[in-house]
């Protein structure tokens, strides 16, 4: 009797430890089941977005609009012909924009950037710049520009489409000067159109646009300085050699994703991977953009990088259009508005404003030229969250726009824009926000640049310019085909990596595909607080981090080099822009 009393005391000990452990065997299994589902829909969603490019490629690659347009004015039957053309938007949804613009308001005229994609990031969605220009009544133009340069197109030649489409607008709209957005590249043509020897009115909106390429603290974008330790325009020139004259703007798209590697090649797929039921529309829609790589012509890439960036030629005034007119930035009298971010390390602050300082040695100088200067600065967003981010664009560039007469009325000077939303909702009223004008100093701007070693660099880049132009260019133009350069075009890391998972290509994604819209069906994703989901996360995270502590290190090395080669580039105690948020993020 006691015996049996002593096993069944013993006996009930046993069974727990057992449920244990098929408690972790089913939770190992269900994350087994989970993770291999979610990699189905993963690479489903990357197999979709290559057959998107490819289709998008196939099509002629149009400009990717959430409106319906016009075409006004198409630049390549100019005199001087080029692949940009001038559209005019007629319609958003079922609302034909016709009967609700409100004709006394000026006209706004939204210039893309060309900088290796496609044109449609101030307009692919609904909220964005353009957007919110038809919200507030305006009558809007948008610029695009084709995926092809006319044979020998030059800046000079953009240059003047631009003019020819501004005059239009201007035709149409005689009333009212036109208001001038330009994103990133395009915010310096805008600039060249009010800085030529024609000047230009209307204020002008730059959205992360480096008017001042080489201002600010060396780590603030360290991948400048690459640009002069491998000698400077000289590998722009060979590039277009090798594309029989077209420079492929998927080169442009790689430096921008090297520029942060842990944001641009892990974080991104890791969190698709993360939330395959959900980012995939998103995931898609932003890529339908990214993936889409127009050419510059060799003249165009040519003239941008010693003008722009290596020569700094913009900033100095030294910028020839032709043989009678040189860009000088102090012939601007239009109202500029300037938006910038700390969280954009493609064009931080100090490459958007740092010009003013140049030209203005003191806020005197400044107001005796009449000129009228607002500045904005977003603490966080990312390069492209200034163009894309839904936020962004209900409060700032609405905030913008309704502030464009007050602008206006500004006596000469600088100024900063601030934003006063107590509720912090970007979709609110107009009057629950206040707008305010602070007057401020140049001196307040604080941005400095090393001249000294610019001058070097431009120096070097000139000198090995002339080198490869006169004893390297002339063979590889002689060894380069067309074949040839749409071969290496085809074979370019930023469109193979892609084009590899389309079914076209790979015939085993048609598996994945049946499999994925099966899984869809039957999917029952594993909540968010189960321990091997928090404990993936994490990995992933420190992943991403470990990434991140080495593109830290390059960057520093980078700029190390570059000061021992070039002298002394200033630098900051302060935290740099290489550890603030990604420049390449689509959000806030």
């Amino acid at each position: 009797m006691n015996k049996s009393l002593r096993l069944a005391t013993v006996a009930p000990e046993h069974p727990p430890a057992a449920a244990s452990d098929d408690a972790k065997i089913g939770t190992h299994v269900s994350y087994a089941q989970d993770a291999f589902e979610r990699w189905m829909l993963f690479l489903d969603t990357l197999g979709e977005r290559a057959d998107n490019m490819i289709a998008h490629e196939r099509q002629g690659m149009p400009p990717l609009l959430d409106f319906d347009y016009e075409l006004l004015l198409d630049a390549r039957t100019f005199e001087r012909s080029a692949n940009y053309a001038l559209l005019r938007i007629t319609r958003v949804g079922d609302d034909c924009w016709d009967d609700c613009v409100d004709e006394a308001k000026p006209p706004v005229i939204v210039i893309d950037p060309r900088a290796g994609h496609g044109p449609g990031i101030g307009g692919f969605k609904r909220d964005s710049e353009v957007g919110m220009a038809m919200h507030e009544g305006h009558p809007v133009y948008f610029v695009i520009f084709y995926p092809e340069p006319m044979p020998g197109q030059t800046l000079s030649d953009v240059h003047y489409a631009l003019r020819d489409f501004v005059s239009e607008v201007a035709r149409r709209h005689p009333d009212t000067g036109p208001v001038l957005y330009g994103n990133c590249q395009a915010g310096w043509a805008a600039t060249l159109l009010a800085a030529d020897c024609d000047g230009l009115t209307g204020p002008i909106v730059l959205n992360g646009s480096p008017l001042s390429y080489w201002s600010g603290e060396a780590a603030s974008s360290p991948m400048r300085m690459m640009g002069a330790l491998s000698g400077g325009a000289w590998a722009a020139h060979m590039i277009s050699d090798l594309g029989d004259g077209r420079f492929d703007g998927a080169w442009l798209a790689q430096n921008f994703e090297t520029l942060q590697p842990e944001k641009a090649i892990w974080d991104k797929y890791a969190n698709l991977f993360a939330h395959a039921d959900t980012e995939r529309e998103r995931f898609l829609e932003f890529e339908r953009w990214w993936n889409g790589y127009y050419t510059l012509s060799r003249e165009e890439i040519l003239g941008i990088t010693q003008n722009l960036f290596i020569g700094n030629r913009l900033e100095q005034g030294e910028m020839q259009l032709d043989a009678h007119c040189t860009v000088d930035l102090k012939r601007i009298s239009n109202p500029l508005i300037i938006f910038a971010s700390d969280g954009d390390n493609i064009t931080p602050p100090e490459q958007a404003m740092g010009w003013i300082g140049k030209l203005y040695p003191d806020t005197d100088a400044l107001k005796a030229a009449g000129q009228r200067i607002v500045y904005m600065t977003h603490p966080r967003v990312g390069h492209l969250g200034i163009f894309v981010s839904g936020s962004v664009a209900r409060l700032q560039h609405r905030a913008i726009l309704e502030s464009l007469d007050d602008v206006e009325a500004l006596s000469p000077g600088l100024y900063e824009m601030v934003i006063d939303n107590p509720s912090g909702d970007p979709d609110c009223e107009t009057g629950d926000f206040e707008v305010r004008f602070e007057p401020r100093e140049v001196d307040d701007l604080g941005i400095a640049s090393d001249d000294a070693a610019l001058k070097q660099v431009a120096q070097i880049s000139r000198i090995n310019e002339a080198v490869y132009s006169t004893f390297v260019s002339p063979w590889i133009r002689a060894a380069t085909t067309p074949a040839s350069a749409e071969a290496l075009r085809a074979l370019h890391p930023m469109r193979w990596t892609r084009t590899m998972f389309s079914e076209q290509v790979n015939p085993w994604m048609a598996l994945i595909k049946s499999t994925a819209e099966t899984l869809r069906e039957t999917r029952s994703p594993l909540p968010d607080d189960h321990p091997a989901i928090v404990a993936e996360r994490a990995l992933s995270a420190r992943t991403g981090e470990g990434i991140g502590a080495w593109r830290k290190g390059r960057d520093a090395w980078i700029t190390h080099v570059f000061g021992a080669m070039f002298g002394n580039f200033p630098f900051a105690a302060a935290t740099t822009q290489a550890e603030k948020p990604s420049a390449s993020s689509k959000k806030e």
